[in-house]
């Protein structure tokens, strides 16, 4: 009896080391088991100032593999060979001074003009052991047609692009003509903005380099090629161009494009492959490597609506290589705030030195890839699975070797798991389940707690989108109540496990209560820390089968904090029980997790966030609240896959309420702050997107005396209405649903419209005309229409697949054949032409239409939808742009009318 009064008197005692129980052996005798189970509540303090280190660890991490610039060197310390950030930001302050240069505008001669005389500048100063050629290469008409991401249903046309090609070669080496590497980027901007990142940097990057690589006398064993093309922005006509029609193109063996969704920053692999031998050299060589698999993963899922020249080379080329991208500040994006001013210092100098030291040491390589045309599924085993390490060291390895890691450590886990199972009996079992139920317990509540907010926000604040020039504010508008509703969600799951525990303990009668009690609250700890890793070996698992790259963070989430559990704590002896899980074991758990991925989630996030002046490709098409849950869902299950481990230590902390009280009033500031309008959504210098466009509609006239009906159009591409801006204005505009806009390539739905002084700075001459000149009503009904585009060189054309099989589309003039007779797709019943060129493009066309045999005949839709073009300033645009308010920029993409837009229509009778 007295070994049993002496546990019940250690297990009183919380701050005891140790605790006594007793029982009965087989023969009666009484056996006393002396248990270390330690105090169990722990600092509050401590938590409190592990949250904070966490917090400013990761912060710090981000800042330093993303926001660390190299100095800048000028043209004297980098020598005749190196590189020079103030060279190269000389040429894109030239460029952006011409103003916006679109496709077909004076602007962009302009710029052509200043890239081939530096160009020539180059050639005439290039070392006398190293041949440069200089070519200002013409391309003629041609259609690009794209089977995948943006381009899905379109035919995209050109004609009348100029671009400007060098080509660098060891003069005695004649055989480096016959393999060359491709270094690409465009000129030409939409018109919206002087493009100052996207892609004069990347442009004033590529001259440099090209300077730089003129000098190298010795080394080079086969030719670089810099392509600096136009187009690019109406469709990537420009790679097209010149893969399809310059000669050259059949001398390219590996293609690499430089692109931006933003402005500055470090300029990261956001595409590799599908051969890893280019991202396998640039890892090697590259002095500061960024580049994430996961950019990879999201932008081929399509979850990223852009493309660029890359696609091309893939698809239309065959080729192997890279994708760069400026990727900061994306908000910025094809809007006025893509200008000189906000370029960070140092990108430049980041990108030239990384290009530079992979071109000399590819260019230089005995080994190179050839013929890409493998198996498909030889393809997906060595597509290459990379990550940078804090932007100085970068992680590259083949998938076929992943497949054999993940799948290994896969088996040990589930032989871990199984023999645990195994060892205790059905209640493992059972508290594994209840302990996975408080994960998803974990997820409801996080996601539940972030949507409403996400739903609310746009109730009570201004925009729908208050945080997009202050993007901290999401940590307290959803980070959280995400983190608040992750940790009472695990915390309910934790008190259902602890009940279940302490029942099964009840009817073992191994403890005093007292004592049992204590057990049972350390037990569910550690089984919802297992259940972290439980998690993420499910995810490890699915990435693995179907051979998603990303799945190398479920990899190191899952090792990093078993190993830590294994060497500090874990035991398969029933015999023995729990401890408080030790502090260390967290900290070495999450450490490396943490480094490789805190500022990847971070990046992203300030991604999707940079995204939503943009959201809405069919203005008011959308929810109000839908980026917001977007980022809502984003930052919730970031929290939830990562401080699941850190959850469990907080539920026998005395620190639950004072971090319950410190989210609460992290998120009510918030509120406070958006709701209040202290902190405005958009400034000067984050601007929201809009639209000014003065329409002239002269759809569904069959009659061509009828007059048009002209007005002005302003919407927006970001969630909200535009009340605020109309007041602005003041001409009269009237916003709302009641009005929708078919722009052919997409549909206003939510707008604004007036239509005061709307009839000057266009003239009936200007509108486009559609005719039928003949209609054949045979076996197969073949319609034949020609098209006037007036003064019109960029236009979109939908054609209605409902009634029409097929068509062919000719040059009027010169009977040239731009789109044959083939195998069409089409999005929501429309197969849509998209056509831009220069000054001297066609405005001429015919169009010959096969009817399909199952026609639904539908009077209503029209056959053919037109909209053209003009980069014309009409009195009331130039009014209202002026009027514009500050915190508004016009935005622009391939599929974006110009300032003045006509639409036409053709119905044809059945």
């Amino acid at each position: 009896m007295r070994q049993r009064h002496e546990a019940a008197s250690a297990a009183s005692k919380g701050s005891s080391s140790g605790e006594a129980s007793s029982e009965k052996s087989s023969d009666g005798a009484e056996i006393r088991t002396t248990v270390d189970v330690g105090n169990p509540r722990r600092s509050s303090f401590v938590l409190l100032a592990l949250l904070l280190i966490i917090s400013y660890s990761s912060s710090s991490i981000y800042h330093y593999q993303f926001q660390n610039m190299p100095v800048p060197v000028t043209l004297e310390q980098a020598g005749g060979r190196g590189f020079s950030e103030i060279q190269a930001f000389n040429h894109v302050k030239a460029l952006t001074q011409v103003g916006p240069h679109p496709v077909g505008s004076e602007a962009l001669h302009l710029a052509l003009q200043y890239v081939l005389t530096v160009c020539q500048t180059i050639k005439n100063t290039t070392h006398w052991e190293v041949d440069v050629e200089v070519d200002h290469f013409h391309a003629e008409s041609g259609a690009n047609r794209l089977v995948s991401g943006l381009f899905t249903g379109k035919t995209l046309v050109y004609s009348d692009l100029d671009h400007v090609v060098v080509r660098i070669l060891p003069k005695y080496l004649p055989e480096a003509r016959e393999q060359s590497i491709l270094v690409s980027s465009h000129i030409d901007t939409v018109f919206s903005t002087t493009g100052a990142g996207d892609c004069s940097a990347c442009v004033g990057v590529m001259l440099e380099l090209a300077r730089g690589i003129s000098q190298w006398a010795h080394g080079l064993k086969r030719g670089v090629i810099f392509l600096f093309n136009t187009g690019e922005e109406e469709g990537l006509n420009g790679a097209h161009s010149f893969m399809t029609q310059h000669p050259w193109s059949k001398t390219v063996r590996m293609a690499i494009d430089l692109e931006a969704m933003g402005i500055g920053g470090m300029s990261s692999i956001f595409q590799a492959g599908p051969n890893p031998w280019a991202i396998e050299n640039f890892a090697s060589v590259a002095k500061y490597p960024s580049g994430q698999i996961i950019a990879q993963d999201l932008f081929s899922s399509g979850a990223i609506k852009s493309a660029t020249d890359f696609q091309v080379y893939k698809e239309v080329g065959g080729l192997s290589g890279l994708d760069f991208a400026f990727v900061d500040n994306t908000a910025v994006y094809h809007t006025k705030n893509d200008k000189l001013e906000l370029l960070k210092i140092g990108s430049l100098q980041h990108l030239g030195e990384n290009m530079l030291a992979f071109l000399l040491h590819i260019g230089a390589s005995s080994h190179f890839p050839g013929d890409n045309s493998t198996g498909e599924e030889d393809t997906i085993n060595n597509n290459a699975i990379y990550f940078d390490i804090l932007g100085t060291y970068m992680v590259v390895y083949r998938q076929k070797f992943a497949n054999i890691l993940h799948n290994s450590v896969i088996m040990q886990s589930l032989i871990l798991w199984t023999t645990s199972m195994f060892m205790g009996g059905v209640p493992a079992a059972i508290s594994l389940a209840l302990s996975c139920f408080g994960l998803l317990l974990m997820w409801v509540f996080s996601i539940s707690f972030s949507f409403l907010v996400a739903y609310v926000l746009p109730l009570i604040s201004s925009s729908p989108v208050p945080y997009v020039s202050s993007p901290w504010l999401v940590v307290g508008l959803f980070g959280a109540p995400a983190f608040l509703g992750a940790f009472i969600g695990q915390h309910l799951g934790y008190l259902l496990l602890q009940k279940y525990l302490l029942n099964i303990h009840s009817k073992k009668r191994q403890f005093p209560p007292i004592l049992q009690a204590t057990v049972v609250k350390l037990e569910a700890e550690r089984w919802l820390y297992k259940a972290g890793s439980f998690q993420w070996l499910i995810l490890l698992t699915l990435g693995t089968y179907f051979k998603i790259g990303s799945s190398y963070m479920a990899l190191v989430w899952l090792v990093s904090p078993t190993f830590a559990y294994g060497f500090f704590e874990a035991t398969l002896t029933p015999a023995r029980l729990p401890k408080p899980l030790k502090l260390v074991t967290l900290l070495i758990g999450l450490a490396t997790p943490i480094l490789i991925s805190a500022g990847i989630f971070i990046r992203l996030a300030a991604t999707i966030i940079g995204s939503m002046p943009r959201l809405d490709r069919n203005p008011g098409g959308t929810p109000e609240w839908l980026g917001n849950f977007a980022i809502a869902a984003f930052i919730s299950a970031v929290l939830c896959l990562t401080l699941v481990y850190l959850l469990s230590y907080i539920h026998l902390s005395g620190a639950k309420r004072v971090i319950i009280q410190a989210t609460l009033v992290l998120f009510s500031l918030s509120l406070a702050i958006v709701s209040s309008g202290i902190v405005p959504p958009f400034t000067e210098d984050i601007a929201r997107a809009v639209n000014v466009v003065h329409v002239v509609d002269a759809t569904g006239r069959l009659d061509e005396g009828q007059s048009p009906v002209s007005y002005m159009s302003l919407f927006s591409t970001t969630p909200g209405n535009l009340k605020k801006e109309v007041e602005q204005i003041n001409e009269g505009f009237v916003c709302g649903k009641h009005k929708t806009v078919d722009f052919v390539t997409f549909s206003v739905k939510y707008g604004c419209w007036a239509y005061n002084d709307t009839s000057s700075g266009w003239s009936e001459t200007d509108v486009p005309t559609m005719h039928v000149n003949s209609d054949a009503k045979g076996n197969e009904r073949i319609t034949q229409v020609s098209i006037d585009t007036k003064g019109s060189v960029r236009w979109v054309l939908a054609i209605n697949t409902e009634e029409i099989e097929d068509f062919e589309f000719r040059d009027a003039v010169n009977s040239e054949e731009l789109i044959s007779v083939d195998k069409k797709s089409s999005v929501d019943g429309w197969h849509t032409i998209q056509f831009s060129g220069g000054k001297n493009a066609p405005t001429l066309f015919d169009l010959i239409l096969y009817w399909s045999s199952s026609s639904t005949h539908n009077t209503d839709a029209p056959l053919l939808k037109l909209r053209t073009d003009v980069n014309r300033l009409t009195p009331i645009t130039e009014r209202v742009l002026k009027k514009l308010p500050p915190w508004c920029s016009l935005f622009g993409k391939s599929t974006s009318p110009h300032t003045l837009a006509f639409l036409r229509n053709l119905h044809v009778d059945f």
